[in-house]
């Protein structure tokens, strides 16, 4: 069976043409980046995890009622998604002052919130993915008003029922990064929001309750070292860890 041809290589993950019409293969990488792709390097294993995280959370996700890209796990490094039209916009939802926002305000990291905050920043690279408003959202066509309040709505219910969930396991959701798409829905003959892209220790900020040990990507950014044990450490929280470690396929060129 020959190769399937790539459609789209991320920073962290490669798209795949998938065995159906209107399916994607998504590949998970072991490449880590930071500082808008300006520091670069690789953490053994992550891809293998962040698939399992990645998907264990949006089945989780889907059984509350939240629409997801995901289809199903095809393997250790792969899974079966639906082809979406990715809204350009990443969606961060803060409940613990961290990263950005502590330089921004001069708060001190570990700070909880007064509330949930929720903030939109423009996908793009070259331009160091700059925080937009609502208002260039819309002007600039990139989602309607409808849109934003459906992202908003569906943002704070993830974020409730994984702050949950994370809680339970000994970790805070400090924050994370949502990605959102519209894919066509056959029996409303329209399009619909579903959720996208992934969620993982590289998109989420987990620390320990008790310790405040940071458990995400944060470690790969700060040089602080035990980045593969903090990835295998939230697998194994959440009883997924894959038997054997996290060893498996070596790249994308396995992809049938």
């Amino acid at each position: 069976m020959a190769r399937r041809r790539q459609i789209y290589e991320g920073k962290a993950k490669v798209l795949f043409e998938g065995p159906e019409p209107g399916t994607l293969v998504q590949y998970f990488k072991d490449d880590a980046t930071a500082f808008n792709n300006q520091k670069k390097g690789t953490i053994t294993g992550k891809g293998v995890l962040n698939n399992r995280i990645s998907e264990y959370l949006m089945l989780r996700l889907a059984e509350i009622g939240v629409p997801t890209h995901f289809i199903r796990r095809l393997n250790m490094r792969e899974q079966l998604v639906r082809e979406v039209e990715i809204i350009p916009i990443e969606v961060v939802v803060r409940n613990i002052a961290a990263g950005s926002l502590s330089k921004r305000f001069g708060i001190q990291d570990g700070t909880v919130l007064p509330r949930s905050i929720v903030e939109y920043y423009y996908k793009s690279d070259e331009l160091g993915d700059p925080m937009v408003t609502e208002e260039h959202i819309t002007a600039f066509g990139w989602a309607s008003i409808q849109d934003l309040d459906e992202i908003m709505s569906l943002s704070l219910r993830v974020n409730d029922y994984l702050s949950g969930l994370f809680l339970g396991i000994g970790l805070k959701l400090v924050d994370f990064k949502l990605e959102f798409g519209r894919v066509y829905d056959d029996q409303t003959d329209e399009m619909t929001l579903v959720l996208a892209d992934e969620i993982s220790p590289d998109n989420c900020r987990l620390w320990d309750v008790k310790t405040n040990d940071r458990l995400d990507k944060d470690r790969f950014r700060r040089d602080m070292g035990g980045v593969e044990e903090a990835y295998q450490e939230v697998a194994r929280r959440l009883g997924i860890l894959p038997e054997g470690g996290p060893r498996d396929m070596p790249g994308p060129s396995t992809v049938q």
